[in-house]
Parts: structure tokens; sequence; C-alpha cells
């Protein structure tokens, strides 16, 4: 979030940048202010977000980051549009451009008519290129409203920088899909290997509880913002390892010796909301710590169990389908005490297959981050360039056709 000081200085070198870009725009173009280009909305009865409909004869546009956000069925209050206009969400900056009749939602909604000089689409083109900051929920149309609107004064000049904007974002829309959709499988390819290796019908299957010795849970003292050392908590759980942020530490002495964390120690997290009960994490002896009483310590049996094994196994689909089954939830709230998780059955090869297995998914791990790696680079790179071409198109260096 950015404060107000700080959005007026950006505000106003952004506007004079606007001013002296002006000499280096191409002739016909000019610069206007932001309302100066709007025409007078008459805004019609705003429905409250409570009051939505799924289903409905007219849709609801709001604020929210869905275009369409709900129905209605009174006739009454439908905004007839003679023409494109642009959605602002006054608290969210979610920008819409509608082009069909629709129902007000309540709240945060500003609707932005663009003078006959100025094409629709060229105007909301031009307010995605425009970064406000962020002044959190406090409403952000007084900060655009402040911002110059740099446009040609030919109109088919604004339609052909529009024409070359909608089939450059097309393109890098569908190539944007196809890297998410890649970064997808990659995630789920090394899901589909363990299920693979869990859901083999010539395993074992053992009751966790019959190759641990027991289960322990954490130190209920409070943590502190200081001490001599972590405590690794829920949140700390991630892709099945500990990361080393927002730490909070003891300084029990006691406490910090009973509870102080070996190497390969798995620790299981048996309460919150009830789609992050089950996270596990293995102990690797990144740093001394200790761990709290809502995550349980598991004594397995070293010559039956290996700790990587298990703790592939707790963050797998298997482990978290069973969770369901025993999980005792109330309002926000799930647990799967230590009672419970001594139940989970878990396939059982032998200690050496164990070790290979470990290796094996160990190694497509690397090459799944790998992968996703390449295309998390993909997506942001595309963003980018959505970026670089609506910066060039908003002032005057759009000079090409998309296809050239």
């Amino acid at each position: 979030m950015i404060k107000e000081k700080e959005y007026k200085i950006n505000q106003a070198n952004h506007t004079n940048q606007m001013n002296q870009g002006s000499d280096n725009m191409k002739k016909g173009w000019e610069i206007k202010k932001f309302e100066d280009c709007l025409e007078k909305v008459v805004y019609t009865n705003k429905i409250q977000k409570k009051d939505f409909k799924e289903k409905g004869v007219y849709p609801i546009v709001s604020q929210e980051k869905d275009f369409i956000n709900g129905y209605w069925d009174n006739e009454d209050d439908l905004l007839r549009v003679d023409g494109p206009v642009v959605i602002f969400g006054d608290h969210t900056q979610v920008i819409k451009f509608v082009d069909f009749d629709f129902v007000l939602g309540a709240d945060g909604v500003k609707i932005l008519k663009p003078k006959d000089k100025v094409d629709p689409k060229y105007f909301y083109y031009f307010l995605q290129n425009i970064d406000l900051g962020s002044l959190g929920y406090a409403r952000h149309y007084r900060l655009l409203k402040e911002i110059n609107i740099a446009y040609p004064k030919s109109l088919p000049e604004q339609q052909r920088i529009v024409a070359i904007l909608d089939q450059a974002f097309t393109a890098i829309a569908r190539a944007k899909a196809n890297a998410e959709q890649n970064l997808k499988n990659a995630k789920e390819l090394f899901e589909v290997v363990l299920d693979s290796i869990l859901y083999n019908k010539k395993l074992k299957i053992e009751q966790l509880g019959n190759i641990c010795e027991k289960v322990e849970y954490g130190t209920s003292l409070k943590s502190k913002s200081e001490g001599k050392l972590p405590v690794l908590r829920m949140g700390n759980i991630k892709n099945g390892s500990f990361v080393w942020d927002n730490l909070v530490y003891s300084d029990n002495e006691e406490d910090n010796k009973k509870y102080l964390l070996k190497h390969n120690d798995v620790l299981f997290n048996r309460t919150n909301s009830p789609e992050l009960v089950g996270k596990t994490a293995i102990y690797k002896s990144e740093q001394p710590a200790i761990f709290p009483g809502y995550l349980i310590r598991i004594h397995r049996k070293e010559n039956l169990l290996d700790p990587d094994y298990l703790n592939y196994y707790l963050n797998s689909r298997m482990a978290f389908d069973y969770g369901k089954t025993v999980v005792i939830s109330s309002v926000n709230q799930a647990n799967i005490n230590g009672t419970k998780l001594k139940t989970y059955p878990i396939p059982l090869p032998s200690l050496k297959e164990q070790q290979t297995i470990v290796r094996q998914l160990d190694d497509l791990r690397t090459e799944t981050k790998k992968l996703e790696a390449v295309y998390q680079k993909k997506i942001g790179d595309l963003e980018e360039l959505k970026k670089s071409i609506l910066q060039k198109a908003c002032s005057g260096g759009l000079n090409y056709d998309f296809n050239d």
C-alpha cells in the first residue's frame, strides 16, 4: 500500500513525464485532463451484493474481479447504454469494458463514458497502462481523476491502435493460457507419479501407529517475537518442507530441550482451517528449532519407515483423502488428533524400496521444479510484453501492425 504523500509524488512525476512527453509524441496527438474526456452519466439503482441472484434476466456488473458478478430480474434497475462504457472499481481498481445493458452492483462502481473524441476501447486500454498504486480498500477514483489522457485526435487512428492491441492481447492471452496449462501439468506430473506408487495394489497396507514408537504434541507455551530458538509453525510448512520466514521464538529452557527438533523429524499439522489440516513437513537440520502444540512429531520405527517416504505419503492425495474421513470439524476449524493420525493407512514396501522410491521422487521433483520455473518465467515475460505494448500504444509509439 502506498501512502498519500508517496502517491502525489509519483503522480506529479507521471504528469510531468506526460507533459514533457507530449513534445516527443507523434503529431496529431493530444493530452487532456481525465474528467475533460468524460460525459456525465446518470446512475440507475445500485444492488447490494447480498441481494445478487445466481440466476436472472439481467447481468450485474460490480467492482469484483469476475466480469459478471450476479443477476437481477427488475427491468427498472437496468442501465441502458447507447455505447460502450468503462467500469472502474473505486476500491478494487478493477477495470471492465462493457458494451451491453446491465445492472449496477452497489458501492465502489464508477461508470466512465468517454466523449465522442475518445474511442471507448482506446480509453479502456489507456487506463490499464496507469499504475495508481494502492490505498488498500480506500477509494481510488480521487487518484484516477488526477491523471492526464493522451490520445490521437483522429478517431480512425485510435481505432487502428485498438485493433492492434486486440490482436496482440488475444495472442498473448492464448500463449499465457497455454503456459499456465503447462505449468499445471508440470505440477500434476509429480502427483500422478506419487499416486501410481502409493496406489500399487501389490503393496502391503499398514496402520501408521504400528510402525511408529509414538506421536508427540509440541510446546503449549506462547511464542515471542524474539528469543533463543525459533518455533516452527503451520505457516512455515510449504510443499513438504519448512520455510524460515515470519518466525517466532521461545526462551523457555525446558521446552527448548524437550521439543528440540532432530534431523529427519516429520511434523504433521493437526488443527487449523480444513484445507490446512494434514499439511506435513520434514526437518532437515537447517537451524535449531522447536515446534508448537498444534504440530505433531511422529517418532517412527527407523528400521521400518524412511522419513522422506513418510513425508511424501502424508502430503499425498491418498493421505489427504483419508484425513477427510477422520477429521473433526467445526466452524472454520478442523482437527486430526494423534490418535486419528495413527490410524492412517500407509502403503509399506521394504525400507530399501522406500529409499529407492524417495530417490526417484526427489529426482522427479527437481525436474518438475525446473519445468515450473520455465513456465512461470514465460508467464511473467508475457505480462511484461503486454505492459510494453500498452506503454507504446499510449505514447504514440505503436507504429506497426501486429502481423508485422
